[in-house]
């Protein structure tokens, strides 16, 4: 099935985090913590999901308290930071929530997310991605990581249920969710 057909059988995105939700980039403050840049497109998609029933999940090798914080602010519930076998993960998610793999979609950018990739109902590798990722990936986006990769993902897991425009005035009229999206 194509790649585009599988997007309304999605009901959980998983993501990576160094190169999908950033740009890859590393900074180190002076004193050791490590510093993230988000992009606040990226999630305002993540809540575009989540409020149309699109479960997100972040699984990712690393962990850090700006990582932490940013997934709180999108009320991520299923988060898994330092995942030495994401695909170990990835099947206990799975599991956990009573789904089969095809529903599940994967983001990820390089050789530590292919297991996981190419066990997804639908795998995707964004525009600066690995070569070798992007060749196994059903999907690459236009948008880099970082820089808006998963707003588009996003929206395309949403524009196949519903119309786009609907389904962000049904996001931005909620007051739970206005509230909320102040975090995005």
């Amino acid at each position: 099935m194509p790649w585009r057909d599988r997007l309304a059988h999605v009901q959980l995105l998983i993501l990576d985090v160094d190169g999908v939700l950033t740009d890859g980039t590393l900074h180190y403050s002076a004193d050791g913590e490590t510093i993230k840049l988000f992009n606040v497109k990226d999630g305002l998609g993540i809540r575009l999901c989540q409020h149309h029933g699109i479960d997100v999940a972040i699984i990712t090798a690393r962990d850090s308290a700006p990582l932490t914080r940013r997934v709180k602010d999108l009320g991520i519930q299923y988060f898994f930071p330092a995942s030495g076998d994401k695909l170990a993960v990835f099947q206990q998610l799975l599991t956990t929530l009573r789904l089969s793999p095809e529903h599940a979609a994967y983001a990820g950018d390089d050789m530590l997310d292919l297991p996981v990739m190419e066990k997804s109902g639908l795998s995707i590798s964004v525009a600066d991605g690995y070569s070798l990722v992007q060749e196994h990936a059903d999907w690459v986006t236009k948008a880099a990581g970082g820089k808006g990769a998963v707003r588009e993902i996003c929206d395309a897991l949403v524009a196949a249920r519903l119309p786009l425009e609907q389904a962000y005035a049904e996001l931005l009229t909620s007051d739970t969710e206005r509230h909320r999206l102040t975090k995005a």
